[in-house]
């Protein structure tokens, strides 16, 4: 099992052996990022909710790859710009959880969810 700080290793050595530190600005990165993104989005794009969750397993595999990608270029980000990806998801999470507690979110996604179900 690898650790996080094993993976960011393994995507810095990849970029090192490369010489591709001289491209990878934090502007770069995350615009390779989002681009990225965009291509695991376009796997779910025509299907609908209940498809997204009964993918096959060659669809999981090319899935995964994309979300490989977009995971190899958060790295890559955290790795230029020094964060901590453990410690900042663990504060981020801790706002989450302020911004929403559970007993007034569970079942809905947003403060104006129209679902009636969630109210």
């Amino acid at each position: 099992q690898s650790t996080l700080s094993d993976l960011r290793n393994v995507v810095a050595e990849f970029v090192d052996e490369r010489d591709w530190r001289q491209f990878h600005s934090p502007k770069n990165l995350s615009m390779a990022l989002a681009i990225e993104a965009g291509e695991l989005m376009e796997h779910f794009q025509w299907i609908s909710t209940e498809a997204s969750r009964r993918l096959t397993q060659q669809q999981r595999e090319e899935v995964g790859e994309e979300l490989a990608d977009v995971f190899c270029y958060a790295l890559a980000i955290a790795n230029e710009l020094q964060l901590d990806v453990t410690s900042t998801l663990l504060k981020k999470m801790e706002k989450n959880r302020a911004k929403y507690p559970a007993n007034e979110y569970r079942g809905r996604f947003g403060a104006n969810d129209p679902n009636p179900a969630s109210s």
